[in-house]
């Protein structure tokens, strides 16, 4: 490996010299061809040729051109002027030796004249076999290889090496790495070719050590500081980008400045200079701003001068939110201008044009400004394309358009069709609705510019909680089924407490009509193990169906029908949950004992035919991802038509998105419900229940009515503890006790989220943490009958299929010589009478059959009203493989019997 030369200036004229003295010329032999280094640099205007003196005015009589390997003579002379029959002299060698060096082809060139035959000697320069980086680790090979213009079979030449260098260099220096070195080196290779090699020391990261600010009086440095992008380099904002040297955040933070100043009323504001040195290691840059502040101006006259016939000039005058006296501020004044012109494009004017004119008094101090709305013609939509989509069809586009072609132009409508077309969540985000200038000045064109991207779903979900244990769903979801706007989705749910399947259809406009449509099929088994033993106690399998159908009412609000039918079907153990214990028939029936009172009231089969409505009004900015807007629903649904359940249910939401500035969105939502039985109680599984995922912070279920049965503890001797006071003492041991959800019949929740955003390195990495407080209850219900054992064992007899009660009957025994009496055969009977007793045995021998329970109590706990409050942060990701989204909250306020859950998490991904 070779490094890059140069031929110093003085070696150049002492080769001019030599050549020149005829004695040396005729002594000195001819140079041989020496191995040319990898750069060959171009000679001055003396070149070393051989050219004696006296021959400076010959006539050339024939020309050699030795030292070729690619090059055919012919183009090496087609390069230069001299020719056969030409005069010769030391000017036109000179110069053919500059024109042979600029062909870039050439390494080295010597030309010698004898008598007129001349010879032309070259070294051409070799060829790039390939091209190397090394020492590259923040940069990939990808992102450098594009500035570099050299390639392998091109001709190797110096320029092309140090322009590569140069690129590479502000490569790095884009990233902020301005202590990045680059040197060059070439590998010979047989046949005239070399390997160039570039050897890149990257360097640190250059940061911002210091950001200094000359003369501010009225704002701090640190005030200023925080207006800017650029940061400076500390050790809290280790993870920050914009500690980093941007010559081009330098320049909008000098545009921040401005601005912020013209907010705060000083209008003559300027940055005289803005200067970033780099310190002497090249490791950090320190900047320093010299600002002129200026006087602070307030609001003078402040009217509107409009020469459109449809507005007065002295009503739009009234309705400017801007104060004379107040400190002038050049975001009122850019907000007016938005305003006034969005005002003129409801009128149908598209093309208005509002322009500020400023009254500067520097005497006074104040600043006098007069809107002027300058005459423009009202517009009609000429068109409307549609363009960029190739899965989606026109019409699903085109149907959300609050325009047609031939309509006045409003740019609310304008407005309001971008939102429907953001809302339905199939093409790039902040999509806008594109106008330009028709055919005529009257007529303007509408165009949708979309990126389509992915409409699927692929999401599994895992996690774990107390009750449910490991939780795994899967969905999968197609919302722009066929490039119609149809969903089409399933979804499947499994853990040890439920598993679920439902298909899904919804279509948007049936029939091309503005009517939507939506069908939904499902069966859910949920099981629950209230006694830790492994056994289901409580089965519900429901199966059903739902339609509903909605029309719009407004732009806005919208009513939906829906009917829902469902075959419920609540089942227990009866092996282990039924005794005879309360059946006079014999029959076993379930033992509350056992099961739970409330359990046993919940079994059976029973057929739900609900009627429902909804009333929604919507005014999201978009859908899927809103920032500002407001959702409202009303529902009420009835069950009665038919079946066997009678309730009435009613629910409410409310959700607000604000837009905080910055990028900062504050949520608010709440929502709430309240269940009447008709006629009847209403059963468990019909009530409202409360917990993850609805507020974070508790467990599934976690909040509201539910019943603990507690366990009396005994000692070795078989007697019931008691404590001090002579109570009895209960288990302390949360796996010695059940904790049944109940449900209420009314319930609510509210909750305020803060989502915030983070920096451009973070948003790429698709990051959006959020922090949030809720607080809601479950409530309103009639308290059951509770059981309580005492402190004793309970013995449930065992029955046979007829409900007959088992007994154990020994039908042999031995008598022992120390005088036992040994069973040696027993049979199970279904009476208490032995007709035949063993000899030793003194009575009938006949053992009743059964089990016994520990002896228990249940208590009542989580009726109340009183909110539970829990706050927390949640960050959703959208990771390489799918969205991923883990809260962490805290139960802050809770309630006797409530169920807290600190962490949970899922994941998922899209097509």
């Amino acid at each position: 490996m070779t490094r890059f030369e140069l031929q110093t200036p003085f070696a150049i004229a002492l080769l001019i010299a030599l050549n020149s003295s005829p004695a040396l010329a005729q002594s000195a032999p001819a140079p041989s061809p020496s191995p040319a280094p990898a750069v060959p640099s171009p000679p001055a205007a003396s070149a070393a040729s051989t050219i004696p003196g006296d021959q400076a005015q010959t006539v050339i009589r024939s020309l050699t051109v030795t030292g070729t390997e690619r090059l055919e003579p012919e183009t090496v002379l087609s390069y230069i002027q001299l020719r056969v029959g030409g005069v010769y002299s030391e000017a036109l060698a000179d110069q053919a030796l500059k024109d042979l060096y600029a062909s870039d082809l050439i390494a080295n060139a010597s030309i010698k004249n004898d008598n007129g035959a001349v010879t032309i000697a070259v070294q051409e320069n070799p060829v790039v076999n390939r091209i190397i980086l090394e020492g590259n680790k923040r940069l990939k090979d990808e992102k450098i290889n594009p500035e570099i213009k050299l390639a392998p079979r091109q001709i190797f030449t110096r320029s092309k090496v140090r322009a590569d260098v140069a690129r590479i260099v502000e490569l790095y220096k884009r990233q902020g790495r301005f202590a990045a070195v680059v040197e060059p080196k070439s590998v010979s290779l047989p046949q005239n070719r070399v390997d160039v090699v570039y050897e890149i020391t990257e360097g640190p990261k250059s940061k911002v050590r210091q950001i200094n600010i000359i003369g501010n009086e009225k704002f701090s440095d640190a005030d200023l500081r925080q207006q800017m992008v650029t940061k400076q380099s500390r050790a809290f904002r280790i993870f920050s980008s914009a500690t980093s040297y941007d010559p081009d955040r330098l320049a909008y933070d000098q545009q921040k400045l401005r601005q912020f100043y013209l907010t705060q009323g000083y209008a003559d504001f300027r940055v005289v200079s803005a200067v970033a040195e780099l310190t002497p290691d090249k490791h950090d840059f320190i900047i320093t701003y010299v600002v002129d502040e200026g006087k602070r101006y307030k609001f003078g006259d402040v009217t509107v001068d409009s020469q459109l016939r449809d507005f007065d000039s002295k009503r739009l005058t009234k309705s400017i939110n801007i104060e004379k006296g107040d400190w002038y501020n050049a975001k009122l004044v850019e907000d007016t201008v938005d305003g006034l012109t969005q005002t003129a494009g409801l009128f149908g004017y598209a093309f208005a044009d509002v322009r500020p004119d400023f009254d500067r008094d520097k005497d006074n101090l104040t600043m006098n400004v007069k809107f002027v709305i300058n005459e423009a013609p009202r517009v009609y939509v000429e068109a409307i394309n549609v363009n960029g989509n190739t899965l989606t069809e026109d019409k699903v586009i085109r149907r959300e358009f609050r325009l047609a072609e031939g309509d006045a132009f409003n740019t609310l409508a304008v407005k309001r069709s971008t939102a429907r077309i953001n809302s339905l969540g199939y093409f790039q985000q902040n999509f806008e609705v594109e106008q330009t200038a028709g055919s005529a000045p009257d007529r303007i064109v509408l165009n949708a510019n979309v990126q389509e991207q992915a409409t699927g779903e692929l999401q599994v979900s895992a996690g774990f909680s107390s009750q449910e244990s490991f939780i795994l769903s899967g969905s999968i979801r197609q919302r722009n089924f066929r490039g119609l706007g149809q969903t089409i989705g399933l979804s499947a749910d499994y853990s040890s407490y439920s598993h679920s399947f439902t298909v899904s259809f919804a279509e948007p406009y049936l029939f091309d009509k503005n009517i939507s449509f939506g069908l939904d099929v499902y069966r859910r088994d949920s099981n629950n193990d209230y006694y830790n033993d492994n056994s289901t106690t409580f089965s519900q399998a429901t199966t059903g169906f739902q339609a509903r159908f909605g029309i719009p009412i407004s732009e806005r609000t919208s009513l939906v029908g829906r009917y829902t039918l469902n075959w419920d079907d609540v089942t227990l153990d009866k092996s282990t949950y039924y005794s005879t214990r309360l059946s006079p028939t014999g029959k076993p029936t379930c033992d509350p004992l056992l099961a739970g009172r409330y359990l046993c009231d919940a079994v059976g089969s029973r057929l739900s035919s609900i009627v429902g409505a909804s009333l929604v009004f919507n005014s999201l900015d978009n859908t899927l991802r809103p920032t500002r807007g407001e959702l409202y629903s009303l529902n009420l649904d009835v069950a009665g038509l038919g079946g066997s359940e009678r309730y009435a249910k009613f629910r409410f939401q409310a959700d607000k998105y604000k837009p905080l500035g910055s990028g900062f969105v504050l949520q608010f939502h709440g929502e709430g419900g309240y269940v009447k039985g008709i006629g009847k109680d209403v059963r468990l599984t019909d009530r409202f229940f409360l917990g993850d995922p609805q507020i974070q912070g508790f467990d599934i279920r976690g909040i509201g009515p539910r019943i603990r049965r507690e366990y009396y503890t005994f000692d070795s001797s078989g007697n019931p503890v008691k404590d001090d006071n002579g109570n009895y003492v209960l288990s302390s041991n949360s796996n010695n006790s059940v904790d049944d959800a109940l449900g209420g019949n009314a319930y609510y929740l509210a909750r305020a989220e803060l989502h915030i955003p983070l920096g451009s390195g973070a948003a790429e990495m698709g990051l959006k943490p959020s922090i949030y407080i809720n607080a809601g209850s479950v409530f309103d219900l009639t308290k059951p009958t509770l059981s309580d054992t005492g402190p004793k064992s309970v013995f449930i007899p065992a029955t046979n299929s007829s409900g007959q009660a088992l007994y154990t009957q020994i039908t042999a025994a031995t008598l022992g010589s120390d005088g036992t009496c040994t069973t040696t055969a027993s049979t199970t009977v279904t009476n208490a009478i032995n007709p035949n007793p063993p000899a030793c045995l003194t009575t009938n021998a006949n053992t009743a059959l059964g089990t016994t329970y520990p002896a228990f109590r249940e208590v009542y706990l989580g009726d109340s009203a009183k909110p539970r409050v829990s706050v927390g942060f949640g960050i959703n990701w959208n990771s390489p493989f799918g969205p991923f989204r883990i809260d962490i909250a805290k139960a802050i306020v809770t309630q006797p019997g409530d169920d807290k859950k600190l962490i949970t998490f899922n994941v998922g991904t899209q097509f």
